[in-house]
């Protein structure tokens, strides 16, 4: 029977469980057209992951396969493809509404297998005695610490397998039930190449071990770049959950302190582990109901980066430009969004889902429902981040600031952690604070009452 491997979220050929498959099998990766539509032309994922499947493709081939490339929507190839014979698609698992429905509406075609590739646990792996879902994330932290075993890191070896005969030289084009063969070009999908560089999964691990041990101590800190780089290779899979753990079970070995990261990649299973069990997350408050403003001009000008907070707009700057953010000024930028300026949290989810680089929605959804006060085990409502304590604490030299404003180099960095110094200075190019903080504050705390 030949089988389909569908390559979504596991752009890679090394510890993979598509590869453990047996059999007559035709790898696929799909340019979904439900997702490519909503996207800007100059989309720099979009860039990131053809060059990744481009890679994927000819590491295919070095081992004898090949990758077949279809451009359309899902449900429109798995009918094409079920017409050559084809009866069964396996893929990794996604938990995000869109994914969940697009799956659902593929298994009405063929019989879909889902693989569990992208995590270390299963959704209803780690649970309470009484079956039901952790809601807290130490006792969810700690029941994985029990569960954990060597069998979670162990690595897939490839499976003996064979290529379906195809023509796999071309993207196809499957629309309205026409197919018609593209050269293999990222215009050809509608969108301008772009020149991304991520350091590739080996080197990140490699400059992330000089770090690891100072990783708890730093990893907030805005002006050190003490984090580990590997959130863009885990979204996309162009590296193995399972290969982060046994290199941080191989450097614990060697002394190294590896618990604070390994907690991290736990939080990551967690917020995953919830949207699977509360898919309305994705939407819907799970506590409280915010106060809210529809101020459109506050929205502007902080997709504009110009909200007269210095980190703030150097977060969102960084965003802009890089398409990545710093862990803390996520939290920092998230918890302005929803409490100083009381926008829906759903809008700063959507602007961050625009441009991350590392959009995962589980772990976006969750952090701005924490940010908020309204998820599942957030922070509480009437904990509110000082922009300015945050940034004297975090980038006390300012060296964040100034890299994503290089407007306001020439400040002093004390006088961009003062807000009287911001309200009271005209600083050329640069508007002076949308609202004052303990204005915001004492406005959020009155409306939530």
């Amino acid at each position: 029977m030949k089988k389909l491997l569908w390559f979504r979220r596991d752009l890679r050929v090394d510890d993979s469980m598509l590869l453990t498959i047996k059999g007559e099998v035709l790898p696929l990766f799909i340019f979904d057209t439900n997702i490519l539509n909503t996207l800007e032309k100059t989309d720099r994922r979009v860039s990131l992951i053809f060059d990744q499947v481009v890679k994927l493709k000819a590491e295919l081939k070095a081992l004898g396969l090949d990758l077949a490339l279809f451009y359309g929507a899902p449900l429109e190839v798995f009918s094409y493809l079920k017409t050559l014979g084809f009866e069964e698609v396996y893929a990794s698992v996604d938990y995000d509404a869109y994914a969940k429905e697009r799956d659902n509406a593929v298994s009405s075609i063929l019989h879909f297998h889902a693989l569990n590739d992208c995590y270390l646990f299963e959704p209803n792996e780690v649970l309470k005695k009484d079956g039901s879902p952790y809601l807290v994330f130490t006792p969810y932290y700690k029941a994985c610490q029990q569960l954990y075993t060597q069998f979670h890191a162990l690595k897939y070896i490839k499976a003996d397998q064979n290529l379906a005969n195809f023509d796999y030289d071309v993207l196809w084009s499957i629309q309205n039930a026409l197919r018609s063969p593209l050269h293999v070009k990222l215009e050809n999908l509608g969108f301008a190449p772009l020149h991304v560089t991520v350091l590739s999964p080996q080197k990140t691990l490699e400059r992330f071990t000089c770090k690891i041990d100072t990783y708890e101590e730093k990893r907030d800190f805005l002006d050190v770049d003490a984090t580990s780089h590997l959130s863009v290779h885990l979204r996309f899979g162009t590296i193995s959950i399972r290969e982060v753990v046994r290199y941080l079970v191989a450097l614990k070995k060697e002394g190294h302190e590896t618990e604070p990261f390994f907690r991290q990649l736990i939080f990551r299973e967690f917020y995953a582990y919830l949207l699977y069990h509360f898919p309305k997350l994705a939407w819907e408050n799970y506590k409280y109901a915010p106060p809210l403003s529809n101020d459109v001009e506050a929205y502007e000008r902080f997709c504009a980066a110009q909200t007269g907070y210095p980190l703030i707009d150097a977060a969102l700057n960084e965003l802009l430009e890089t398409g990545l953010m710093h862990n803390r000024a996520r939290m920092i930028v998230g918890s302005f969004f929803t409490k100083h300026l009381m926008l829906p949290w759903q809008k700063g989810e959507a602007f961050f889902a625009k441009y991350l680089l590392d959009y995962d929605a589980s772990a976006n959804v969750l952090s701005w429902q924490w940010c908020a006060g309204t998820g599942i085990d957030p922070q509480p409502y009437f904990r509110i981040f000082n922009p300015y304590a945050q940034s004297l604490k975090f980038d006390k030299e300012a060296r964040y600031i100034k890299r994503y404003l290089p407007l306001l180099r020439d400040i002093p960095s004390a006088a961009l952690h003062r807000e009287a110094y911001l309200l009271h200075h005209a600083i050329t190019g640069y508007p002076k604070p949308i609202i004052a903080h303990e204005s915001a504050r004492k406005r959020f705390l009155a409306s939530f009452g």
